[in-house]
């Protein structure tokens, strides 16, 4: 298999290839959308990347923080794209730290104005919804 390693390539297709994103048209959306940062400047969809450059990668409640190795124009398999960069991500939090919101008993039916007022209070929200 013949790789293709470039000196620079766009952003959103690098992104791509090295499967930090499921689509080109994904990546090309997050950097429209202004979640995709170079050296920490919003950047475009054909912005060139070259190794060395940190990406940081805004994937829902979550940064990925990537440092280019390699650039690649074609998507690869994973293990070959885990050597294109180096992730300096912070690890995500674990299950038991993130809080379940809305879980209840089956069966309890609809909350009462009580249970409202106790869970808005939770929530930081005001009770009052109109």
């Amino acid at each position: 298999m013949a790789e293709e390693q470039l000196a620079a390539g766009r952003v959103d297709t690098w992104i791509w290839s090295v499967r930090l994103a499921k689509s080109r048209s994904a990546a090309s959306t997050a950097c429209k959308g202004g979640h995709v940062r170079v050296n920490g400047v919003r950047v475009k969809p054909a912005h060139l990347v070259r190794p060395g450059d940190e990406v940081r990668v805004r994937q829902g409640e979550r940064d990925r923080i990537v440092v280019i190795t390699k650039v690649i124009a074609k998507r690869v398999g994973a293990p070959v794209a885990v050597e294109c960069y180096v992730d300096n991500s912070p690890p995500p939090p674990s299950r038991d730290m993130v809080a379940p919101v809305g879980i209840r008993d089956r069966g309890t039916g609809r909350p009462t104005k009580r249970d409202r007022r106790s869970i808005d209070k939770l929530l930081g929200r005001s009770g009052f919804h109109g």
